[in-house]
C-alpha cells in the first residue's frame, strides 16, 4: 500500500492512500463469499448462486462493502506506519476505483507537541464554602420579594410552614446547606480555572485553526439540535447561533489546549488512566495533591 503525507499546518495532515489491486481483489472475494451465503436470487437455492449471477445482482453492494471494510483498515495501517497520533476523526474524500486499485485521501489533525514544566506546586487559593448570615439573609430577601409582590411578607415560622418546613430555623438550616453546596461547586470551578491559568502560563502549545473550526462546528451543530428539541423558534435559534459562533471559537480553543496539556502531564507522570476514567479529572486530582494551597 502506498501512503503519501502532506503537512497542511501545525497539526493538520493530508494522507493519500493507494490500496493495491491484489488487496482489493482478495477483499472482493471475501465479500462475495459472505454475500453468497445470504443472497436470494430467483431460480437458485441460497448459497448456490453462481458468481457471475451474484455480480450481476450485487455488484454495487459488493463494491460498497469492499470500500467500507478496506478504507478503515488502510487508514489505521497508514497512521501507524507514519507514526501519527490523531486527535479527531478523519475526513475521508476522493474515494476512487482505478485499474482495480482504490485511492482516497484522509485529512486529520494530529496531537501537537506540548512543552510543560514546573506544573507541580502550583499556588491555589480556595475560598470558603461556609454559608454566612449575609448569604442566608440575601436568599430570604429573594424569597420575600418573589412571594410578596403587592403585599407585605413576614419571614417567620408561618412563612416557613407554607414552604413545607416545620419552622423558620429549619428553613434556614436547609438554605444554609444548599448555599454551601452551591458555593462548593463554584469554588471547585474557580480552583480548576486557577490550575488552567497557571498551566497556560507554563506551557507551550500550538494548535491549528482547522482543528478549532472543526470542533466549533461540531459544537454548534449539537447546540442547534438541543435548541430545536427545546422547541425554540427558528428566529431565536438563528440569533443564538450567531452569538455562539462569535463566542465558541475562543472557548473551544481553550478547552482543546487544556485537555492536551493535561494529557501531556499524564504522560510525563505515567498516570494510569483506566477504562471509563476521566483523564482531565485524574490529572487534576494529581495536581491538587501537588499544589500549594493558600
Amino acid at each position: 500500500m502506498k501512503v503519501e503525507i502532506k503537512k497542511i499546518d501545525a497539526t493538520q495532515r493530508e494522507l493519500r492512500f493507494e490500496i493495491p489491486q491484489e488487496t482489493v481483489t482478495q477483499k472482493t472475494e471475501d465479500v462475495y463469499k459472505d454475500i453468497a451465503k445470504v443472497a436470494k436470487v430467483k431460480g437458485f437455492r441460497k448459497g448456490k448462486v453462481p458468481r457471475k449471477i451474484l455480480e450481476s445482482h450485487y455488484a454495487q453492494t459488493a463494491q460498497e462493502e469492499v470500500v467500507k471494510q478496506l478504507i478503515p483498515e488502510a487508514y489505521q495501517q497508514g497512521i501507524q506506519e507514519q507514526n501519527l497520533v490523531p486527535i479527531d476523526m478523519p475526513d475521508i474524500a476522493g474515494v476512487d476505483f482505478k485499474d482495480g486499485a482504490i485511492t482516497f485521501k484522509a485529512v486529520l489533525n494530529i496531537k501537537p507537541e506540548v512543552k510543560i514544566k514546573d506544573y507541580k506546586g502550583l499556588k491555589i487559593t480556595r475560598k470558603s464554602s461556609q454559608a454566612t448570615e449575609e448569604d442566608i439573609n440575601k436568599t430570604l430577601d429573594y424569597f420575600k420579594q418573589s412571594q410578596g409582590k403587592d403585599k407585605e411578607v413576614n419571614i417567620d415560622d408561618d412563612f416557613a410552614k407554607g414552604l413545607g418546613f416545620p419552622s423558620l430555623e429549619e428553613f434556614k438550616k436547609t438554605l444554609s446547606r444548599q448555599i454551601e453546596m452551591d458555593k462548593d461547586r463554584q469554588n471547585r470551578l474557580d480552583v480548576e480555572n486557577q490550575i488552567a491559568e497557571n498551566l497556560f502560563k507554563k506551557a507551550k502549545i500550538n494548535i491549528s485553526k482547522s482543528l478549532v473550526k472543526k470542533q466549533t462546528d461540531h459544537r454548534l451543530t449539537e447546540e442547534k439540535q438541543r435548541m430545536k428539541k427545546q422547541g425554540m423558534s427558528e428566529e431565536n435559534i438563528k440569533k443564538q447561533e450567531e452569538l455562539l459562533a462569535k463566542e465558541l471559537p475562543q472557548k473551544v480553543e481553550r478547552e482543546i489546549k487544556i485537555y492536551l496539556i493535561l494529557d501531556k502531564i499524564a504522560e510525563l507522570e505515567n498516570l494510569e488512566i483506566k477504562e471509563g476514567e476521566n483523564l482531565p479529572n485524574k490529572v487534576l486530582e494529581f495536581l491538587f495533591k501537588e499544589a500549594q494551597w493558600t
